[in-house]
């Protein structure tokens, strides 16, 4: 039926009246009610919903509640930090609502390229991504023990790999104007060091050691009070898996939250080793995440 009113529309041939012969003020104030993928579908029909589909009104509604607040840490300067986003028509303060959601669909990254931010383009949901080097790893200035690798399999294109440690700590935090909302916070875990020969990924296990007797333990907790935490046992070697920490909620987007966390595995009754940290993510709790699924810990 779409392709039928956008057809009559473009030949000028009389037809029908359908939902595309209404105002653009009431075609406006239908999309405003979907979701942002079915209104870009919509979008498609016809110059009438093209232009309904712009309305400004429609996509300050869709952009995270008090966006403003931190618009201007993760779009300082668009590209400075990345040059995947380089668009200096569209910055952080210029250009339609509409360009400013897709813009911050795209993964951009910010804090001296640390961390890497998006929205879920379905739901509108913030996503935020924090390197291994925005951690605070025990030991990862001696290289005995921990080194950087390259890896196209990170974000952030490198990964703190663990040789042998008898103490493992690793914490960050991050403070953040959230939306209302409740959010999860991951960490992505390889066991194994992963490379390419003959165009065929390897997965080599040769310092992998230690985890099966004691479990990692996780945690997490919020200027507000809020904690959780969980345990498990590293497994899986040469899998790139998602440990689930904890969730939180935030209820006043107009309050900075600080969330602080860690990964703790300190019994020195044994070394561990051949541990890849990528990264953690926060994201809205049910966010689908990549093939990797968070493993049931305790």
């Amino acid at each position: 039926m779409g392709a039928s009113w956008s057809m009559a529309e473009e030949s000028g041939a009389a037809g029908p009246t359908g939902m595309a012969d209404l105002p653009e003020g009431c075609l406006a104030e239908v999309l405003a009610r979907l979701e942002p993928a079915e209104i870009c579908r919509l979008a498609r029909l016809s110059r009438a919903f093209r232009a309904a589909a712009a309305a400004d009104f429609i996509w300050e509604a869709k952009l995270p509640r008090g966006y403003r607040r931190f618009l201007g840490r993760v779009l300082p300067h668009p590209g400075a930090e990345d040059g995947r986003n380089r668009n200096p028509k569209k910055g952080s303060g210029s250009g339609s609502k509409k360009e400013l959601y897709s813009r911050l669909c795209r993964p951009t990254l910010f804090d001296g390229g640390t961390k890497e931010f998006w929205l879920e383009k379905h739901s509108g949901g913030i996503c935020i991504s924090i390197s291994s080097k925005a951690l605070s790893i025990t030991m990862i200035d001696d290289r005995r023990y921990w080194n950087y690798v390259p890896t196209e399999e990170s974000r952030f294109h490198t990964v703190a790999y663990l040789q042998q440690i008898w103490w493992l700590e690793v914490d960050g935090e991050l403070d953040f104007y959230f939306p209302e909302g409740t959010y999860s916070l991951y960490f992505r875990l390889h066991l194994g060091r992963a490379s390419r020969r003959l165009g065929r990924r390897i997965n080599s296990p040769q310092h992998i050691h230690g985890w099966d007797i004691q479990p990692v333990r996780f945690q997490l907790s919020t200027s507000d009070g809020q904690r959780a935490q969980s345990k498990c046992y590293l497994d899986d070697p040469g899998t790139w898996i998602h440990y689930h920490v904890g969730d939180f909620d935030v209820q006043d987007s107009e309050v900075s939250t600080k969330v602080k966390f860690s990964m703790i595995q300190i019994d020195c009754t044994h070394t561990k080793g051949g541990l890849c940290v990528d990264s953690v993510l926060v994201c809205p709790k049910g966010f689908q995440l990549e093939k990797e699924m968070p493993p049931l810990c305790a």
